[in-house]
């Protein structure tokens, strides 16, 4: 009897190859959709938690508690006229929605959402093996989940440069500024993880910290700062000064309307979910549920069955809907910064203790002292909270300027 196999071609995968195949197209196709109706109702999260802390009510008039309230929005985004100001450049006016966008989509790829399925264990197949819950298990990873997140720099500076508006390129320059100066720290950080783990494949990261720790146990300073600059690369408060309403009117996307302006909208949730997973796979442990696996050997297994991989799956998502409520509740929680203070931040003080972090990780690692990492972050928060305030600064923006005959030059 003739099976679908016999039908492919030579140089099709075959076998494993061919489940494994089939496995990564269906996460890609449901984590896709899935997170596209997150990007939706993290709006009417947003605010709801926001009506919340400020003592309001929030959206409550369409459907019950306001939660069809995303398809009005929705619906009203398609209805908008999508007008194109003659002063633009039109075909990178166009463009540049779309390049921001689209790594935006693609770099959730390499997040394992769940862990080994036991495909024997699904009687009705007939099929043996095992297939991974990801959808490109390629071993550079987290090198391919940072290089998608400096690619979305390109489509706020292209979409700042066409619409040919002084609001919009001034936002479009503090964006590139802002994300490339971030990216730094970002990467350290990773790097501390890469030596913690000694592997660039997220799968492996979860897999050592299940052996041992979490590690926003053993490295929660490089945890912080990690967090902080995912949340400057998604230009979310306090670090949105490439759209900030009070100084810039909408930033790069002061020109742009209907389904254009819905692609940045949805584009800066996405990389929101996006960051939160990634956050989990380097620090929360993945689907793990236990963060001192290294005293108290209990945990969700590698491989299972269906429902295992349910479980996992459920634990990963909660993990990052709690680390997107986290960015949320600051957005209405912390002051925007001044720009020259976003700036200082970085290159005086992020980049510097993550480059201390990598150093001390390093020369732990060297010696064998991975488990007593915790007490190397501790020793880094101390010399910074130390040798910080010693170092030579430039002059402060803030300092009282001696005008003669003002109150602050009596002569």
């Amino acid at each position: 009897m003739q099976t679908l196999t016999d039908y492919l071609p030579a140089w099709f995968p075959q076998g494993a190859s061919l489940a494994q195949l089939i496995a990564s197209v269906a996460v890609v196709f449901l984590a896709l959709h899935v997170i596209l109706g997150a990007c939706a109702y993290a709006i009417w999260l947003e605010r709801r938690l926001s009506a919340w802390m400020q003592d309001r009510v929030g959206p409550n008039r369409v459907g019950p508690w306001g939660l069809l309230q995303p398809i009005a929005d929705g619906l009203k985004f398609f209805l908008k006229e999508d007008y194109t100001p003659n002063h633009v450049d039109k075909w990178m006016f166009t463009a540049a929605p779309a390049l921001l966008a689209i790594p935006s989509l693609i770099g959730f790829v390499v997040i394992p959402w769940g862990g080994v399925l036991d495909l024997a264990t699904i009687p009705f197949l007939g099929l043996t093996g095992t297939v991974r819950i990801i959808g490109a298990d390629v071993n550079i990873g987290v090198v391919y989940m940072l290089a998608m997140a400096s690619l979305s720099v390109y489509g706020v500076a292209l979409g700042s440069w066409a619409s040919n508006n002084k609001f919009a390129f001034l936002g479009g320059l503090r964006a590139s500024a802002q994300i490339i100066s971030y990216e730094i720290p970002m990467g350290v950080c990773m790097l501390a993880v890469i030596l913690m783990s000694g592997s660039f494949t997220p799968g492996e990261i979860i897999a050592s910290q299940q052996q041992g720790v979490w590690n926003i146990v053993q490295q929660p300073l490089a945890a912080v700062l990690f967090y902080v600059c995912m949340l400057a690369e998604t230009n979310r408060l306090p670090f949105d000064l490439a759209e900030c309403e009070s100084e810039l009117v909408g930033g790069y996307h002061t020109e742009y309307s209907s389904m254009r302006f819905a692609l940045f909208f949805l584009a800066e949730y996405f990389n929101m979910i996006a960051g939160a997973a990634l956050f989990c796979v380097l620090f929360l442990g993945g689907w793990s549920v236990n963060p001192l696996g290294a005293f108290y050997a209990w945990d969700l297994p590698l491989v299972g069955g269906l429902p295992l991989v349910v479980a996992q799956i459920g634990v990963m998502a909660g993990k990052t809907f709690l680390v997107v409520t986290l960015g949320i509740a600051l957005r209405w929680t912390l002051p925007r910064f001044r720009f020259d203070q976003l700036m200082r931040l970085a290159w005086e003080g992020m980049i510097p203790t993550s480059l201390l972090l990598l150093t001390c990780t390093a020369v732990f690692m060297y010696f064998g002292l991975g488990q007593w990492m915790w007490a190397g972050s501790l020793l880094c928060l101390g010399i910074v909270w130390f040798v910080g305030p010693r170092l030579p600064r430039s002059a402060s923006p803030n300092a009282k300027i001696g005008l003669i005959g003002s109150r602050f030059s009596p002569a």
